[in-house]
């Protein structure tokens, strides 16, 4: 059964102009992280692949992987110095159960897991497809639970900026609407 908290990968998912600019401000990030251009065999991505996989195994010069389990609930297997989720853990029941699985995948010191997810917003504003969505020390709280620190963050907009000028909802959410984006290495 579909949960109404898992977002669909289809044609409509993949015209949405946000999810253009998020990705090129996400390659933005990565391409700042010590782990572009390092040797990496393999790489992990939480979800559904996207043509952003394509995009990452170009990045990081290796083949990515894309998880077919339950997240919130199953095992994760393999080991690999680079893991993503990006636009995952608000869709689950159970991020500390994934992020735990991730922690025990990662191999070596150098290793990361890169994270992306939306930054908490009123619940007027908030997507009927998210589980919830977390404030940056919420996040932080889960990182540390998950036994990761963080290495580096920023935030980013998604939206042309001609967009929240287009009603009062969409000005609130140039208030609100922000990615925060996380490298995260094992403590």
């Amino acid at each position: 059964m579909q949960s109404r908290y898992r977002t669909v990968i289809d044609g409509a998912y993949l015209s949405d102009p946000a999810h253009d600019v998020r990705w090129r401000k996400t390659l933005e990030f990565l391409r700042k992280s010590s782990l572009v251009g390092a040797s990496h065999a393999s790489g992990l991505d939480l979800g559904d692949r996207t043509p952003f996989t394509l995009s990452l195994e170009r990045l990081f010069g290796c083949p990515f992987e894309n998880t077919t389990v339950d997240l919130d609930i199953e095992s994760l297997a393999g080991s690999f110095g680079v893991v993503t989720a990006f636009e995952v853990l608000e869709h689950l029941y159970n991020p500390l159960h994934a992020l735990l699985e991730v922690r025990r995948l990662l191999a070596g010191q150098e290793a990361r897991l890169f994270v992306s997810m939306p930054l908490w917003k009123p619940l007027f504003l908030a997507s009927p497809n998210h589980f919830h969505e977390m404030t940056r020390t919420s996040a932080l709280s889960l990182f540390r639970r998950g036994g990761f620190c963080v290495v580096r963050s920023a935030e980013f907009r998604i939206r042309h900026p001609l967009f929240y000028l287009t009603g009062v909802k969409p000005l609130l959410r140039a208030w609100y609407e922000k990615v925060q984006i996380y490298e995260l290495a094992v403590r």
